[in-house]
């Protein structure tokens, strides 16, 4: 039996200077997220479209949500397969294609994860197991384009 589950957040425009959206140029793009019982997300465009820099853009939570639903769902497979992970990064890359009428589209977002195991035993399991990671998350099955992982595994060096 399928499970339907719900998210709710309010997003809230904190970008008027006085005029609104009178002109192109007066007004800024920044604007807060909320969701119930959890802090304020700050955000804007990128700045490449007059946002503000210090800010969390779509785009980059975007990428974000892609990364760490692959985290969270390659985790869990790996405590499942008794892979002993103990140290867990991302250092996830995108390519967004702007139109000329300014529309766009992402065309490829990777990740490249970087694994400790606490064997070296683990360390083929765990690269294995990206793909089945990759098979199961949320974010990844909603994309309209293939994610693409460089995966890297070694085991804590104290230990091996």
């Amino acid at each position: 039996m399928k499970k339907y589950h719900n998210y709710n957040i309010e997003i809230k425009w904190t970008g008027n200077e006085g005029e609104g959206t009178k002109d192109y140029k007066g007004y800024a793009r920044s604007y807060s997220i909320f969701v119930d019982n959890k802090p304020e997300i700050f955000g804007s465009s990128d700045a490449q479209f007059r946002g503000d820099k210090t800010k969390h853009n779509p785009e980059e939570l975007f990428v974000a949500s892609i990364s760490s639903c692959h985290m969270l769902w390659y985790l869990h497979l790996c405590s499942q397969a008794g892979v002993v992970v103990i140290d867990y990064s991302d250092a996830a890359t995108a390519v967004m294609e702007e139109n000329e009428n300014g529309s766009g589209r992402f065309k490829e977002v990777t990740l490249n994860p970087t694994v400790t195991v606490s064997e070296k035993s683990m360390i083929d399991t765990a690269n294995n197991l990206h793909k089945r990671a990759n098979e199961m998350c949320f974010v990844a099955n909603s994309l309209n384009f293939k994610v693409v992982h460089h995966p890297v595994c070694k085991t804590n060096l104290n230990r091996d």
